[in-house]
Parts: structure tokens; C-alpha cells; sequence
């Protein structure tokens, strides 16, 4: 069973903060990072080391397991500023939980809850003042957990290394998401890691994507990858469509899609707006039937970077199909507000989604 060592998280700031260099109204998103970082050790069964430390390169190994055997995974979150300078994390216990299923299934140590969101509790407080409070800005927040044993062998490591570094970001995406529905490439399969947030499911998406952007589209919309003929993500997203006065989503259940934290919270809040939602297998047919009898209202994808990327157009077999405009779509719109209401504190919390410090 993992344990907390009972050293406390051990702090070593920062001689000169960054801060200053740095110009908020023009941040592009993952590269300025704040002034500290969290680090912390697995060990003979249990976890050691804790600590704060200016943000820096860390020395690895060249046979370190991760850069041979894949195991790595990681956390997307975000904290915000309200009107009263207070900061607030959205769900971030959810987070906590998610990387744990993702730690078992990649044969990798839990990481206590304690831990986890104590660890990034402190760290945030450290590096308060690169919170932004603008609107629109946050402090992007990624724990991350990789294998650190020296090791040549396929077997799980019995060393790892958990990390937390934040930087503050804008806008995710800036222009229209214009997609390509894929059909010959996948992203996952049934029995696989499709749902965990494993370093390795984004690096095999990378050449499709790429093929995807010299053509034009920002995103792919992944699809099944026995047949190609059900909807599974859009990008690194989780994606919904509104056919009619419907909310529909691909349903989590065969494990190939991640169950995103914003993925849940859309669809609870959907429902309490009066809105019928369906979780359950997407046909590419239903949703190109629809766009081209109309039915199609909106269609966006939901992740912690973005929040909601609002589709401009689906395009499938060099046919493209164009979205009403972003400005007229009731139902992402209002619920992209509400969300940002709820994560800056405008708006009541009744679901206890945001931790306050």
C-alpha cells in the first residue's frame, strides 16, 4: 500500500522570480512557466523526497525506463482568480482520482489523494501571483508521473518520479476548429489505454494529426478501430453533437476514450438546463445525415486546455460540411458561460466542483 512520507513537502524558492519578464496579453499557451515546480520520489514501496524547487532541467539517466518502456502519464488542470483574488481549482479531486486509473492501468504507484492535492495546493500558493486574472487566462496546471528507474528490462519500474510544473495560459485555440473525420488511422482500441492519459496515446496521434493540418484542419475526429464508422474523440478531446434538441456523446464504457473531467461536467450541467442528453455509440452516418438535412446544430469538443472548442465544419470523404455560426448557437454558448461562471465563482457551486484557498 502507497504512503505519504511523514517529511513535510520540503520548499526551496526562488532567488529572482520571472514574473516580470513575462507579458500576460500575449502568452502562447505551454511555454512560460512559473518560478517553482513539485518533485517527488517512489521508493522502496513508498513515496519520499517531497519538494518544492525552483523551476529547472532534473538530471535522468539515459537508461531511465520511461525513455524505453513508455511509462508516463499525466494530469491537465487549471486554477483561476475571482473578483476577490482568491484562487480556485475546478475538481481538481477528480483529477486526483483519474490519474490514479491511469497509474493501474499502466502497472504504476497510485498516488495518495493527500498527496496529490496537497502537493499542488502549496505549489500554487508559492506561485500565486502568476495566476492570472484576466479573463480568459488561467495558471494551466500538469502533474505528471513517469518511471525513473535506471532499467533495461521489459518490467514495470519499481522507481518514479511525480511532478507538478504550471505555466499560465490564454486561449487555447485563437481561430475556427475546422475537423477531418479519420478513417484510416486510430487512436485506440478496445483493451488498450484509450482512456487513460498515457504519454504514448498522444505520440500516436502526432503523424495523423500532422497529415490532418497540412490539409487544412486544425483537429481529427478519431473513429473506432475495428471499422471506422462510430465517432470516438475530436483531437484530444472529448466531442458532442447536437443533432436536433439532443446533446449526444460517445459513451466511455468500452474504455476507448478518456472520461474527461469537462466531458462530465457539460453533460451534468446540460441536464439540469433541461437539455436530453444520449451517452452512447455516434455513428459518423448519424452525424453526416444530419449535417446535411440540417439537423446538426452545434458541435464542439470539451477539454481542460480549451474548455469547449466550438466546431466550424466537419468534413468527411473531401465533403465539407459548414456549422451554423459560433455566435448563434444557443446551447455551447450558454453552457461555455455557465462553466466559466462556475470555475471564477460568479455563479453559485452547488455541485462543491471548485476548492477555494
Amino acid at each position: 500500500m502507497n504512503t505519504i512520507s511523514k517529511t513535510k513537502i520540503q520548499i526551496e524558492k526562488i532567488k529572482e522570480s520571472k514574473l516580470p519578464l513575462v507579458n500576460f496579453k500575449n502568452l502562447q499557451f505551454g511555454k512560460i512557466f512559473s518560478d517553482h515546480m513539485f518533485m517527488a520520489d517512489y521508493k522502496n514501496g513508498e513515496w519520499q523526497n517531497l519538494k518544492i524547487l525552483p523551476f529547472a532541467p532534473i538530471e535522468l539517466s539515459p537508461s531511465c525506463a520511461a525513455l524505453h518502456y513508455g511509462q508516463a502519464i499525466f494530469e491537465g488542470m487549471k486554477a483561476y482568480k475571482n473578483n476577490k483574488n482568491e484562487i480556485m481549482l475546478f475538481r481538481p479531486f477528480a483529477n486526483a482520482k483519474r490519474i490514479n486509473s491511469s497509474a493501474k492501468r499502466l502497472c504504476m504507484p497510485e498516488i495518495p489523494e493527500e498527496l496529490f492535492i496537497d502537493a499542488i495546493k502549496q505549489l500554487v500558493k508559492i506561485d500565486a501571483d502568476w495566476v492570472p486574472a484576466l479573463e480568459g487566462y488561467s495558471l494551466y496546471i500538469r502533474p505528471f508521473l513517469f518511471a525513473s528507474e535506471e532499467l533495461l528490462g521489459v518490467r514495470p519500474s519499481e522507481e518514479y518520479k511525480f511532478m507538478i510544473i504550471t505555466c499560465p495560459v490564454g486561449a487555447y485555440y485563437n481561430e475556427e476548429v475546422h475537423v477531418k473525420i479519420e478513417t484510416e488511422f486510430s487512436r485506440a482500441s478496445e483493451g488498450g489505454v484509450g482512456f487513460a492519459k498515457a504519454a504514448g496515446n498522444y505520440a500516436t496521434a502526432l503523424y495523423p494529426a500532422k497529415l490532418g493540418q497540412d490539409q487544412g484542419y486544425k483537429q481529427l475526429v478519431w473513429t473506432d478501430a475495428k471499422e471506422h464508422k462510430y465517432i470516438e474523440e475530436s483531437g484530444t478531446m472529448n466531442v458532442m453533437f447536437q443533432i436536433g434538441d439532443t446533446l449526444v456523446t460517445p459513451s466511455t464504457e468500452l474504455k476507448t476514450i478518456l472520461a474527461g473531467i469537462t466531458r462530465d461536467s457539460v453533460l451534468t450541467l446540460a441536464r439540469e438546463l433541461g437539455i436530453k442528453v444520449e451517452e452512447r455509440r455516434v455513428s459518423v452516418e448519424e452525424v453526416i445525415a444530419a449535417a446535411r438535412n440540417g439537423q446538426l446544430k452545434d458541435a464542439f469538443g470539451t477539454g481542460t486546455a480549451a474548455t469547449l472548442a466550438q466546431i466550424s465544419s466537419i468534413t468527411f470523404n473531401n465533403e465539407r460540411f459548414t456549422l451554423p455560426a459560433i455566435e448563434t448557437r444557443k446551447l455551447s454558448n450558454e453552457i461555455g458561460k455557465l462553466i466559466q461562471d462556475i470555475k471564477r465563482g460568479r455563479v453559485a457551486d452547488t455541485h462543491d466542483w471548485v476548492y477555494q484557498f
